[in-house]
Parts: C-alpha cells; sequence; structure tokens
C-alpha cells in the first residue's frame, strides 16, 4: 500500500509540474502527451562559449566574443600564439614585448608549448622605470619573455606542478580546477586558451626568471 501511494503522489505531483510548465494553449495541444521527465526537469541554463569550449576565469569576460574578432577565442585557435596574442586587447603589452625581443617568429614556430601570458595590467604593476630598463635590453627581455614560455603543451588536468621553460629555469604552478597559482604570486586569470600551436594562460602578474 506505501509503494502504491508514493507511486501515485509521484505521477500527481509530475502532471501538477507539467501543467503548471506550459500555457493553457500549450496543454491543450498536447502538452499533455510530452514525457513527464523533459517536463519536470529543472530549467536548462545556457553555457557561455568559453565555457563550453574549455576555458575558464574572471578575465576571459573581457576576450571579444565575435568570431570575426581576432582577438576571439575561435580566432586565436586557428593562428599560433604570437599572431594570436596580437589581436587580444589584454595582451597588448606583450605583444610589444615579443616584437622588441625579436620573438614573434621562434613563438610562431614553437610546437607544443604552454605560454604564461602576462595582462596588460601585469605590466602596468612593474615600476615604469624598471620596466623601462627591461625592455631597453633586449637579452634580459628575451630572458624574462622566454621564460613564461613552458617546453611542453599543458591542460588544466597536468598544469600543477614545476615545468621547464625555454629559459632555462623551472617555473612551479600551484592549484586546481579552475584556480592556479604560478611562482607563488602569478594568478591565473584566464586559463585554457588554445592557439593553433600553444595553449595560454592568462596571467595578472609578470613571472621572473630565478637566473
Amino acid at each position: 500500500m506505501k509503494r502504491r501511494l508514493f507511486a501515485t503522489v509521484g505521477v500527481i505531483t509530475v502532471l501538477a509540474l507539467s501543467a503548471c510548465g506550459g500555457t493553457d494553449s500549450e496543454n491543450t495541444a498536447g502538452g499533455a502527451s510530452a514525457p513527464p521527465s523533459m517536463s519536470a526537469s529543472a530549467p536548462m541554463v545556457s553555457a557561455s562559449p568559453s565555457m563550453m569550449a574549455g576555458q575558464f576565469g574572471s578575465g576571459c569576460a573581457s576576450v571579444p566574443t565575435d568570431p570575426a574578432n581576432p582577438g576571439s577565442f575561435e580566432a586565436m585557435a586557428k593562428v599560433p600564439v604570437a599572431t594570436a596574442a596580437s589581436g587580444n586587447p589584454l595582451l597588448s603589452t606583450l605583444v610589444t614585448a615579443v616584437k622588441k625581443a625579436n620573438l614573434v617568429d621562434s613563438l610562431n614556430g614553437a610546437q607544443g608549448v604552454t605560454v604564461f601570458a602576462p595582462t596588460n595590467e601585469a605590466f602596468a604593476k612593474i615600476p615604469k622605470a624598471d620596466l623601462d630598463k627591461v625592455l631597453a635590453d633586449d637579452a634580459m627581455l628575451k630572458k624574462v619573455l622566454t621564460y613564461h614560455v613552458v617546453t611542453t603543451q599543458l591542460s588544466p588536468d597536468t598544469l600543477a606542478g614545476t615545468h621547464k621553460t625555454l629559459q632555462g629555469d623551472d617555473v612551479t604552478v600551484t592549484g586546481s580546477g579552475t584556480s592556479f597559482t604560478v611562482d607563488g604570486t602569478s594568478m591565473v586569470v584566464c586559463g585554457n586558451v588554445s592557439t593553433a600551436n600553444a595553449t595560454v594562460y592568462i596571467v595578472d602578474t609578470v613571472l621572473m626568471p630565478k637566473s
């Protein structure tokens, strides 16, 4: 008797939810024939393009959403990493530095790498005198920039750990899921961005090599 009572209550509940889910005209037009599981299910939440593609982080909201924009995730995925960065409005200072260090061809020609890309705000944290000094020293600039490039391509699942950079020193990433910190100070603000030859993690602080 208890099982029958529970089953009866369940049917009544589903029918009640189905009735609330549509208009009178929908119910008259055959809404009752729709599968109960569809009527009683929770409302579907549409995922943003970045969620669907696997990008994560609050900084992703600043990336253009128009696929025709060279800074969008879709456009960046079609071109190599230095070219991809040149279209992203978050990375204009980085692009200037990469060009100054003559690293465009090297980065575009690299295969299967990971790039920690500092935002414009990350560069703005550096005192102007110090930044100007680095930008004026090609050898130092190249050392700093290549320290942001890991020689292997890392997914979010393999991001945490210690990794060799093109500069030669190791970079250490801690965290999990969608929260990662690089070298203890630089937060990933937009992660798992694909380009034709690299995976990019946009960070909020410029990384400095240890040697």
